[in-house]
C-alpha cells in the first residue's frame, strides 16, 4: 500500500525535503542538516507539517462521562478551550496511545491520537463507545502546522486575526490567520513556547504561503520530522512506540502527573495502577546520558555489574548539550539520579549515568 501524501506534499518538495514513509505518510524528514534545523528552533523557531496525525471528534450528552471512562486524565475538570495530555489505557494496564483532549463546549471533544494508532485508537474507541456518543474520524480533513520557537510564537501573535497574548498554556481558540479559518492551539512538542494550527486541507497550502516568507524574513523556515525527534528528546518527552506502548503503564512511563486515579470516576485499567501503587513500582523511565563515546538506541540492553537492570527506549545526539543523550526503563533501585550503569552498544559497553530531567532547561519555557 503506498504511502499517502499530505496536503502540503509539492510545496515540502519545493522546499528542497528528503521524504520519507513515515505511519503511512510521505513527510519530510529534514530539509538540510537536522541539527541546524533543531537548533534554529531552539533559536529562533520554525514550522513543521504534523498532518499526519489523526482528529477524533467526540459529541453527545455523553462525550464528557465516556472520555472520563476511558482516558487516564480527569475531562470533566477541562473549561471550555482548555486542552489536556492525556492516555488510553486498557483493562490489563498498558498504554493504547497517548493524546491530547481539546473541550470545544459541553458536548463536544477533539482528540488528537498519534498517526502510527490512528485506525487502532478509532477501533478501540467504537469497541468501548455507549449511548449518548457520537465518534467522527475527521483526520483526513485537516492539516496541521505547529510553528515552535519564541520567534515563531512571536509571528503567530502578529499574523492572527484575534489578540491571542492571553491564550495560556494548552488552550486554545477558533479564529483565523490571513482570514483562514484555523483551531489555533498553544501546543506543542518541542517545549518551546508556539502554536499547532488545524487547517482545512483545501486551504492548507494557502496557510503555507502566507506563513513562509514571514518565517523566511525572520531567518526561520520549515523543520523536518528529524528535528521534532531530537527535541521532543531534549524534553524526555516519550514517543509512542519507543517510550511509551501496550507494554508500559503510565505510572511506569513517569506519568503520574496525568493519572488522576481519585478523578470520581473509574477508568480503563486503573485497577492495574491501583495495585501498582499499593505494591510499588519495579520499574520507572528514567533520562540518562552518555559518558562516553557512542549513541544508545531502542532496545538495548542497560547492565550493572554484567547484569540486566533495564532496556534503552529512545537515544540519540542532543544539539544544544553536544552530548548522546536517552530515556530506559531502569530497575526501580537504580532509578535515581546520579546512578551511573552501562549500555551495551550492540557489543561494545559504554558508561552512562541517570540525570534529571528535561535534560535541557529553555530560556523562554513554552509556559
Amino acid at each position: 500500500m503506498s504511502a499517502q501524501a499530505t496536503a502540503l506534499h509539492d510545496r515540502h518538495l519545493a522546499c528542497g525535503a528528503k521524504m520519507v514513509d513515515f505511519a503511512g505518510y510521505r513527510m519530510p524528514i529534514q530539509y538540510g542538516s537536522i541539527i541546524e534545523e533543531h537548533l534554529l528552533v531552539r533559536r529562533l523557531g520554525g514550522v513543521f507539517d504534523v498532518s499526519h496525525m489523526g482528529e477524533f471528534f467526540v459529541e453527545g450528552p455523553g462525550a464528557e462521562a465516556f472520555l472520563d471512562s476511558v482516558t487516564v486524565n480527569h475531562v470533566a475538570s477541562l473549561a471550555h478551550g482548555q486542552v489536556q495530555y492525556s492516555a488510553f489505557m486498557t483493562p490489563e494496564g498498558g498504554i493504547v496511545d497517548d493524546l491530547l483532549v481539546h473541550r470545544m463546549d459541553d458536548t463536544h471533544f477533539m482528540l488528537v491520537v498519534n498517526a502510527s494508532n490512528r485506525d487502532k485508537d478509532w477501533a478501540w474507541l467504537q469497541a468501548h463507545v455507549g449511548e449518548g456518543v457520537t465518534l467522527k474520524d475527521r483526520s483526513d480533513e485537516f492539516s496541521l502546522l505547529a510553528l515552535q520557537g519564541r520567534e515563531a510564537y512571536q509571528l503567530v501573535l502578529r499574523m492572527a486575526d484575534q489578540d491571542l497574548k492571553d491564550l495560556p498554556y494548552y488552550w486554545f481558540r477558533e479564529g483565523s490567520l490571513g482570514g483562514i479559518p484555523l483551531i489555533l492551539a498553544r501546543t506543542g512538542y518541542t517545549g518551546e513556547r508556539g502554536f499547532e494550527l488545524y487547517v482545512k486541507n483545501e486551504r492548507a497550502g494557502e496557510l503555507w504561503d502566507l506563513l513562509m516568507p514571514a518565517l523566511r524574513e525572520g531567518g526561520m523556515g520549515p523543520i523536518g520530522l528529524g528535528a521534532r525527534d531530537s527535541l521532543r528528546l531534549e524534553m524526555k518527552y516519550a514517543l509512542y512506540g519507543n517510550d511509551i506502548d501496550g507494554g508500559t503503564s503510565t505510572l511506569e512511563a513517569d506519568l503520574g502527573w496525568i493519572t488522576k486515579m481519585k478523578k470520581g470516576r473509574p477508568f480503563l485499567g486503573l485497577e492495574v495502577l491501583q495495585r501498582q501503587k499499593a505494591q510499588g513500582l519495579q520499574r520507572k523511565l528514567v533520562g540518562f546520558e552518555v559518558l562516553g563515546r557512542g549513541i544508545a538506541r531502542h532496545g538495548q540492553d542497560c547492565l550493572m555489574d554484567g547484569l540486566s537492570i533495564g532496556q534503552v527506549t529512545s537515544g540519540g545526539h542532543s544539539p544544544v548539550l553536544g552530548k548522546a543523550i536517552g530515556m530506559a526503563y531502569l530497575a526501580l533501585p537504580h532509578a535515581v539520579n546520579g546512578v551511573e550503569f552501562e549500555v551495551d552498544l550492540g557489543g561494545r559497553r559504554c558508561a552512562a549515568r541517570v540525570v534529571p530531567t528535561p535534560f535541557v532547561q529553555l530560556e523562554v519555557p513554552c509556559r
